[in-house]
């Protein structure tokens, strides 16, 4: 284990070392910021199981959809440009949306959860070409069955999003969030990994235990089936050509260090920058739908893309924490109150309740006591 704590934040270090210890963490990174310094910047274990490679300073990793939280702040710099409302309906700017009755979709209902296309009906043959997903997409009628009207859209958000974001200003959200705020705010986050820092990427690894059987007796959950999270899916997580592609919900790469960054500049300034105003970050941030996601039968709740607090306080303990947890662990957000802001990233997924983030954000959270 390496990395540095700020005076105050040791017992941050302790959990992240029991991690390892305790829970037979493989390789992970943890960091945070406090009123825009960063405070956090530990990192340790392996990288590669197969070949024994150290994670160090600079191994960067898929975050699965933590990348949400990344094209979400894409779409409120729309919105906070006056490019986009998210009252509007989606066909307003991308017309062929409107076909099989989705006309009055709205991009509020998109970035939500709540656009009623949790699964693409042609299949994922082309799971890594965006124009053939998204005009999948755009064709196919929105589902009947009331448990689709607010289920994650685990895969299927980010074509719908990165579309969206293609057609108001030209560029793939990929290129978007490089632009306009990796390169600015110096951040090692990138949605789709350049092919010359491929070398850096660790590598996934996932019990069985974990991934999902594809039989379903129920037809809806067959249908929502995620091509991502069944046995025998890491070769494509660990493929170059997946690396590359930029998914915007599920694609995103980067270090502890960048993630934790980049929400410190939601809530506040980093090195006299930040890109999104507070007025349009407390728009991302207010709630548009609470729910029982029936897939999972546990509560979710989103703003303009963003997880917001749950009984389950996946995102730490605080109510005002938002941010987005990605899939077998990791854990990007911050708590405004407390002028916060973190990442937690790791190589080896594991199922939900996962301890590793939890022990972390609580240890976090006891460094930094709430403001009298």
């Amino acid at each position: 284990m390496d990395g540095y704590t700020a005076a105050g934040f040791e017992d941050v270090a302790e959990a992240f070392a029991r991690n390892f210890a305790e829970r037979d963490e493989l390789g992970a990174a943890f960091a945070a910021y406090q009123d825009g310094r960063l405070v956090v910047d530990l990192w340790g274990g392996t990288a590669d199981r197969d070949t024994g490679g150290e994670w160090d300073r600079d191994t960067v990793q898929l975050m699965f959809s933590g990348t949400k939280g990344l094209a979400s702040a894409c779409v409120l710099l729309l919105v906070q440009r006056g490019q986009v409302s998210l009252d509007a309906p989606v066909s307003r700017y991308w017309p062929s949306f409107a076909a099989a009755g989705k006309g009055a979709i709205t991009v509020a209902e998109v970035i939500s959860h709540q656009a009623r296309l949790p699964w693409v009906e042609a299949g994922y043959a082309d799971l890594l070409d965006h124009d053939v997903m998204a005009a999948h997409l755009a064709g196919q009628a929105p589902s009947a069955d009331p448990r689709a009207a607010f289920m994650y859209h685990a895969i299927t958000w980010g074509w719908l999003v990165d579309e969206l974001v293609r057609r108001i200003d030209g560029r793939t959200v990929s290129r978007f969030f490089a632009e306009e705020f990796a390169v600015p705010l110096d951040l090692e986050v990138w949605i789709g990994l350049p092919d010359d820092l491929h070398w850096r990427a660790a590598t996934m690894v996932a019990p069985d235990s974990v991934l999902v059987d594809e039989s379903q007796s129920d037809p809806l959950l067959r249908l929502n089936r995620n091509p991502l999270w069944v046995p025998g899916a890491e070769k494509i997580w660990n493929s170059p050509e997946y690396r590359s592609a930029g998914l915007a919900a599920v694609g995103g790469f980067g270090t502890a260090r960048g993630m934790a960054r980049f929400y410190a500049s939601l809530v506040g300034v980093v090195d006299g920058l930040r890109v999104l105003t507070p007025e349009t970050v407390e728009l991302g941030r207010r709630e548009i739908r609470r729910g029982i996601e029936p897939t999972w039968g546990s509560e979710i709740a989103y703003g303009a893309g963003f997880e917001l607090q749950v009984p389950a306080a996946n995102l730490g303990r605080p109510a005002d924490a938002f941010g987005h947890a990605g899939a077998g662990g990791s854990r990007h957000g911050a708590w405004p109150s407390r002028e916060i802001a973190f990442s937690y990233l790791m190589n080896e997924v594991r199922p939900a309740p996962d301890q590793r983030p939890l022990v972390l954000l609580a240890a976090l959270e006891h460094a930094v006591p709430p403001q009298p």
